[in-house]
């Protein structure tokens, strides 16, 4: 199985800490220099420590809700990616895949095995079986991937 990776993403996690550590460094100095010297009420200290608190949270749920924005933004493909769309796949092997892959106005049949794919058939849109209401998927719900792909290859060796 092909595992998408994208490691300028690594670096996320730790910038958000070092965000994290840079925004609360000031105020965790301030009431560190000013703990000595001030003995306040307990009720002041109370809701000073409260305040501190929310403020630290809502700086870590702004920050975890940046990451997603950010991650969301590098993730979608962009470009010729975003016209490429996987119709289906069947497993022939245990690392060994046949994909169905819509490129534009063109389907391919790609046989993927670790380190290579090698285009197997191509076929018209219109050869495909169309999706019913009920079923996004382009097979009918009666037969699967694999068996269709059979009866089209059994189809394409008969002309």
């Amino acid at each position: 199985m092909h595992r998408l990776t994208f490691p300028h993403l690594t670096l996320a996690p730790t910038l958000a800490l070092t965000l994290a550590l840079l925004l609360t460094a000031p105020a965790v100095m301030a009431q560190a220099a000013d703990a000595p010297a001030a003995m306040g009420s307990p009720s002041n200290d109370l809701t000073g420590s409260l305040m501190q608190m929310l403020f630290g949270l809502a700086v870590v749920i702004a920050l975890l809700l940046a990451c997603l924005w950010v991650i969301r933004r590098l993730a979608t493909p962009r470009g010729s990616a975003a016209a490429i769309k996987v119709l289906g796949a069947a497993a022939v092997g245990p690392r060994e895949r046949v994909v169905l892959v819509r490129l534009g106005e063109q389907v391919l049949v790609l046989g993927v095995a670790p380190g290579s794919v090698t285009k197997l058939h191509e076929m018209k849109p219109e050869d495909l079986p169309l999706p019913t209401e009920g079923n996004t998927t382009p097979f009918p719900p009666n037969r699967a991937f694999s068996a269709w792909l059979k009866q089209a290859m059994e189809r394409r060796d008969a002309r």
